[in-house]
């Protein structure tokens, strides 16, 4: 029998067709303008033996299950105490698991020690998936993310000293047509401060749940971005970006208007040119 989880479900494209638990519901926050995820949903901390039993139910199904999810929205914000707990009992139901990811929030970082996150490393969390969203401060604050610029380095930098992998996400068209430069040339300071392991673009898109207060945030008009102009944030970008550490950098996610792939700060010349090309009509566009 499968676990039954408690929907809306949602979960990184690439853990699709991993073992997911959910641990929390909805998310902690659950504020930002743009995001709509979770609005129907109250944030839960799951009592362990509940968390427990849908590991067990998941591994009477599948057993040899070898990566997992923990769900929703920001499942790192549970106190070490469940966290380990959580972990250990997956670890001793998936004989076979190599790597369990989290959804994380700034503050969840930064709620935790260093310490306090090599532990939960060692106990099997490898990956955060961490929307930075922007690296502009102006911009965070008309998002409502709840960071800035600084905080979202400072929750970078001690993910990296745990030995955390992250894969951070970026929103191209966030600025909108007036602070477009701000928002690009801020996320290309906040990347080159503090690198995560794995880098993505993602491109607005409102749903009607977020639309409206997306717009009252804005305090002036806000104009989107054609596919012209989110080509050209993305170009920017990517003659910005002088990462000291090197980044896996993707613009794959179904929002994208051109898929995107390569190594940073090496393969930088390649994914210009490709841009290039698109933005001359030489590659079609999605």
């Amino acid at each position: 029998m499968p676990v039954t989880y408690d929907m809306p479900l949602y979960r990184p494209p690439s853990e699709g067709p991993n073992l997911i638990i959910q641990a929390t519901l909805g998310c902690s926050f659950n504020r930002c303008t743009f995001c709509s995820m979770y609005r129907t949903k109250t944030y839960v901390e799951r009592e362990p033996d509940q968390v427990f039993a849908d590991i067990d139910t998941a591994a009477a199904d599948w057993p040899q299950a070898h990566r997992g999810f923990l769900a929703d929205g920001d499942a790192l914000g549970l106190d070490c105490g469940r966290l380990h707990a959580i972990l250990d009992h997956l670890g001793e139901h998936f004989r076979d698991l190599a790597r369990v990811s989290v959804y994380a929030t700034p503050k969840n970082l930064l709620d935790k020690s260093v310490d306090e996150l090599a532990a939960l490393k060692r106990a099997g969390l490898s990956l955060v998936y961490l929307g930075i969203e922007s690296g502009a401060t102006p911009i965070l604050k008309k998002i409502r993310k709840g960071a800035s610029q600084k905080t979202l380095a400072q929750a970078l930098e001690r993910a990296f000293e745990a030995g955390l992998k992250v894969s951070a996400t970026v929103i191209l068209g966030l600025g909108g047509r007036a602070d477009w430069r701000q928002h690009i040339e801020g996320t290309a300071e906040l990347v080159n401060q503090a690198p995560p392991t794995y880098l993505s673009t993602l491109e607005l898109g409102l749903e009607e749940g977020a639309a409206a207060d997306f717009m009252a945030a804005q305090k002036a008009p806000f104009e989107f971005q054609d596919d012209a102009a989110i080509l050209a944030e993305q170009a920017l970008l990517l003659s910005l970006l002088e990462p000291s550490r090197p980044v896996i950098f993707r613009s794959n996610h179904a929002s994208n208007s051109l898929a995107l792939a390569g190594n940073l700060p090496r393969d930088r010349e390649r994914l210009l040119a490709q841009l290039g090309a698109a933005r001359a009509g030489a590659i079609p566009l999605r």
